[in-house]
């Protein structure tokens, strides 16, 4: 664990903002001590980095936020878009190099102000803004969550997470079994209560996304001990088959 200060440290990024990216539910501390000090896990910095990445790229921290949060959003697929984005900056940057150093050494002879249209950069930042946002499920969670306090979403959070680490309560057990499947039946109806209708398919999504390493994963483990998040995430797969045949 890291203190709020620590954090700043080694970073870069300034104890105020990281109290504001809190107070706006956009990184919450992993943790809070009795005396009221910040503490932040490696997963905690994992999503500083995705929430830096985005920013680099002129994302506003209410679209970060909405991206982070949405029921789709896939790591891996966010990163692609932010490589692609930053590759399009990169070559956007040498070319106005280009041209500075160009007008430096011979003049200016010619004015062309291609190199400056960023409406390529602009358009796929738009499409990769609203891909996380086209989904049923997204739309009906920005409904249901519309009017919720960062508090009652922190609250929800836990207890999301509550039962979830519940699954390491019985991790020696069969997760096809009739204890497993109640508790998965028990994940299915909190998500669909408080976040959006969760279809089989999307169950099936999220119980590879929690067994399939990264921050969900470390933090399930961390809540129930390991080996907890992949249990949960065989839990659901046998869920899922036996609710198709």
């Amino acid at each position: 664990m890291m203190t709020v200060h620590e954090v700043s440290r080694q970073t870069g990024v300034s104890i105020r903002a990281l109290h504001h990216y809190d107070r706006i539910g956009l990184l919450p501390p992993s943790e809070v001590t009795e005396a009221g000090y910040r503490l932040y896990d490696d997963a905690a910095l994992e999503r500083l980095q995705s929430i830096l990445l985005y920013k680099e790229l002129g994302f506003p921290l209410k679209e970060i936020r909405g991206i982070l949060e949405s029921p789709v959003f896939d790591r891996n697929q966010a990163l692609d878009q932010q490589i692609t984005l930053l590759q399009m900056k990169k070559e956007h940057l040498e070319n106005l190099i280009d041209l500075a150093c160009g007008i430096k050494m011979i003049g200016v002879n010619k004015l062309d102000f291609a190199v400056f249209d960023t409406k390529k950069i602009d358009e796929y930042a738009r499409q990769a803004k609203e891909a996380w946002g086209k989904t049923p499920a997204y739309r009906e969670y920005k409904e249901k969550s519309a009017g919720r306090t960062s508090e009652k979403e922190r609250r929800l959070g836990l207890d999301l997470m509550g039962i979830l680490a519940g699954f390491g309560q019985i991790k020696e057990s069969d997760p096809a079994g009739e204890e497993a499947q109640a508790r998965v039946k028990e994940l299915k109806a909190f998500i669909t209560q408080n976040y959006y209708t969760c279809t089989d398919e999307i169950l099936l999504g999220l119980g590879s996304m929690y067994a399939g390493g990264g921050e969900m994963t470390e933090n399930i483990n961390a809540a129930g001990g390991s080996g907890t998040a992949e249990y949960a995430g065989r839990a659901i797969e046998a869920y899922c088959g036996r609710e198709q045949k």
